[in-house]
């Protein structure tokens, strides 16, 4: 099973489609093959049902018309004329009186209803085996054959008895003794036999049982009753066994469809034979033509299904070889004729997706080779750039000696603030930056523009100790005190006060850089906030930072800028609060 499982799993989508159309169509066929054998089930116990019910009517009115005829034979049997004359012929007659006797015997079995339509003859036997017989269709009986008739009428002691046709006679006997009930001695004074016409009583009384579909057979046990002779074979009759029911018999390449019913006045079963082949002519073409027609729409599914499956998995393997061929190292991506009139199913969009892939892939790489370039030309010329810092550091500290050594303290302080600002800048290269390194810098700048206002900048620093070390964005401070010296002082008279405070709150650390400077408009905040105002300075916009802030620690986090005309500007960072180092 898990070989099968795993042949199949391995087995192309196409070849997967065409075992499960398979699959389907053969579970089809064996329902449609149970779902018509429980149909012709049916069928036959339909057939059964009518068949039994017609045999049944024609079994009551025949043993009824038999019953007559038993009756008939009972009348002849025990009329005193008859009786009389019987015995009179047993007691010894001459010839005139044996002639009288016969010719009144005769007429008094006509006058009885010896010449009933069903009846062929009545025959009468006296004790010396003299005939007295009348009907047109009477036949001579032979000695041994009269004495047939005597041993079997013996048994049943006057008592009807039904004698079953053979080869010189095709007749039904209904026979009997004929005793003498004179002082009740019952001395065997003859034998009856009458002979029924079994061909015009089953012709009239079974319905058009015994017509050309269907024909109909009586057995007594063993033998036939009627017909005396049949084609189909007694013994395959007799073999079946329950008082009714019907069975499918197979003879000479033939099959017959018997129903058997037994009689409850006799000992004979009924039989009607009906040809299967006949019944089931129709419904065997029916069903050989559905076979045909689903072996054709079989293959014709079994052909649809491939060309199905190969119209999916086609597109699938040429994108496969292109894979294959993508994965060997050729990026260049090799369009096939018609491809642009591919479906827009899911195989057509692969193939698009694919294309676009392998372009936009081939394009990165062409763009990853030049910026390969770039880098290592990058990488040259600042090599050569580590000359310049050298260079400028040396000459800032050439004037600074220069200012001390011609006693220009402001000079060498300024020079020596603007050499440790541009040192420290320039080295740190990490993002974040303790508060501490922050305020350094800021220290330093903030030296250089005290030179310049003197005492109209009254800078002040608010920060806890335990502060310092936490981290923060680099030059995120700086940018905001220029911007309070570049909107603030310099639009003032009188002295402006720049305030660095810095506090913690749950697990957020709060900066503010604010000025008592003039104020802006809420229009002018928000084109700041939004970049569209070109700053003065180092140009590190209010966006600026606040971009670099979200994209260091997420959309939370930020500044908020409170200003209003007169009334001064209060830039608040909010960051996360984090310690650096071995302050942790």
């Amino acid at each position: 099973m898990l070989y099968l499982k795993a042949l199949y799993m391995n087995l192309r989508i196409k070849y997967k489609m065409f075992v499960l159309i398979s699959v389907i169509m053969l579970v089809v066929a064996v329902l449609a093959i149970i779902i018509q054998q429980y149909a012709f089930d049916f069928y036959d116990r339909e057939i059964y049902k009518q068949s039994s019910k017609a045999l049944s009517l024609s079994s009551i009115s025949i043993e009824n018309e038999l019953k007559k005829m038993e009756k008939l034979t009972f009348m002849l049997s025990t009329d005193s004329t008859i009786q009389h004359y019987l015995r009179s012929i047993k007691s010894g007659l001459s010839d005139y009186d044996n002639y009288v006797v016969k010719l009144t015997v005769k007429e008094r079995m006509v006058n009885i209803g010896a010449l009933d339509k069903y009846v062929l003859s009545a025959q009468l036997y006296d004790v010396n085996d003299n005939e007295y017989a009348v009907g047109a269709n009477s036949v001579t009986v032979f000695q041994d054959r009269l004495n047939e008739f005597k041993q079997l009428t013996t048994v049943n002691k006057g008592g009807n008895t039904w004698i079953a046709p053979y080869s010189f006679d095709k007749s039904l006997i209904a026979a009997r003794e004929v005793r003498s009930f004179e002082q009740l001695k019952l001395d065997y004074i003859g034998t009856l036999a009458l002979r029924i016409d079994m061909n015009k009583l089953f012709r009239d009384l079974a319905k058009g049982m015994n017509s050309n579909d269907a024909q109909l057979i009586i057995m007594n046990h063993n033998e036939a009753v009627y017909p005396d002779a049949s084609e189909f074979p007694i013994d395959s009759l007799a073999a079946l066994s329950g008082k009714e029911g019907y069975k499918v018999i197979k003879y000479e390449g033939r099959q017959y469809f018997v129903t058997f019913i037994a009689s409850t006045y006799t000992d004979w079963t009924y039989y009607t034979l009906i040809p299967f082949d006949d019944i089931f002519d129709r419904v065997v073409k029916v069903k050989n033509t559905i076979i045909i027609i689903f072996a054709v729409l079989f293959i014709a599914i079994l052909f649809i299904a491939v060309s199905f499956a190969k119209g999916i998995t086609e597109p699938i393997e040429r994108l496969n070889a292109k894979m294959k061929r993508v994965q060997l190292g050729h990026f260049e991506y090799i369009e096939e004729p018609n491809e642009r009139a591919l479906a827009m199913d899911e195989a057509g969009q692969m193939h698009r997706n694919f294309r676009i892939m392998v372009e936009r892939i081939n394009e990165l790489i062409h763009e990853n080779y030049v910026k390969q370039l770039t880098i290592r030309d990058t990488e040259f010329k600042a090599l050569q750039a580590q000359i310049n810092p050298h260079f400028l550091y040396n000459t800032l500290e050439s004037i600074n000696w220069s200012a001390k050594l011609s006693n220009q303290t402001h000079i060498s302080q300024m020079v020596e603030a603007l050499g440790s600002l541009l040192r420290t800048s320039i080295n740190l290269k990490e993002p974040l930056i303790p508060l501490s390194k922050e305020l350094d810098i800021i220290n330093h700048y903030v030296t250089i523009q005290k030179y310049r206002f003197e005492e109209r900048l009254d800078f002040q620093v608010n920060v806890s100790d335990t502060l310092l070390h936490c981290s923060i964005p680099k030059l995120s401070l700086q940018p905001l005190v220029e911007n309070a010296i570049n909107y603030g002082l310099e639009q003032m008279i009188d002295t402006c006060s720049i305030r660095i405070a810095a506090y913690a709150e749950d697990n957020w650390l709060f900066i503010t850089v604010e000025d008592n400077g003039p104020g802006m408009e809420e229009a002018f905040v928000a084109q700041l906030l939004s970049g569209q105002v070109q700053t003065k300075g180092s140009g590190l916009g209010l966006k600026n930072i606040e971009d670099r802030i979200k994209l260091l620690y997420g959309e939370a986090y930020g500044l908020m800028v409170e200003s209003e005309p007169n009334g001064g500007t209060r830039v608040k960072i909010m960051l996360p609060y984090e310690m650096r180092g071995s302050h942790v």
